[in-house]
């Protein structure tokens, strides 16, 4: 199994800037796309920015411009850099992404693993 872990969240005055980390740990697994949802209270999960292992990214409308994602293979790490921050982002943010593991028969899993999740509030 993948386990994700993010860091990086925080309180933070509107205009500010953030960077969320997202680190995955296991035996014997390769991620493929990753991405950070965000929740925030009384509304639904939604997707904010994902990107692929080739580095092929896309965004949410609403962060679009402000948000930069990315990832790093060789430490099974990805990141959102978030600038320009608004109080409409606030919100408890997650690291999901999907992957590959074999077992020590070398049988393939093919699964999805999501984060604890990380608290954004933007606010003065």
């Amino acid at each position: 199994q993948v386990q994700l872990v993010e860091s990086g969240g925080g309180l933070v005055q509107p205009g500010g800037s953030l960077r969320l980390s997202c680190v995955a740990s296991g035996r014997r697994f390769s991620l493929n796309t990753m991405g950070w949802y965000r929740q925030a209270p009384g509304k639904q999960r939604e997707l904010v920015a994902d990107i692929t292992r080739d580095g092929i990214s896309k965004y949410a409308d609403a962060v679009l411009g402000r948000f930069t994602i990315s990832r790093d293979n060789a430490k099974n790490s990805m990141f959102l850099q978030m600038n320009s921050l608004k109080s409409d982002d606030t919100a408890a943010y997650y690291c999901n992404a999907d992957w590959i593991a074999y077992t020590e028969t070398d049988v393939p899993i093919v699964a999805r693993s999501w984060g604890q999740g990380t608290q954004v509030t933007v606010s003065s």
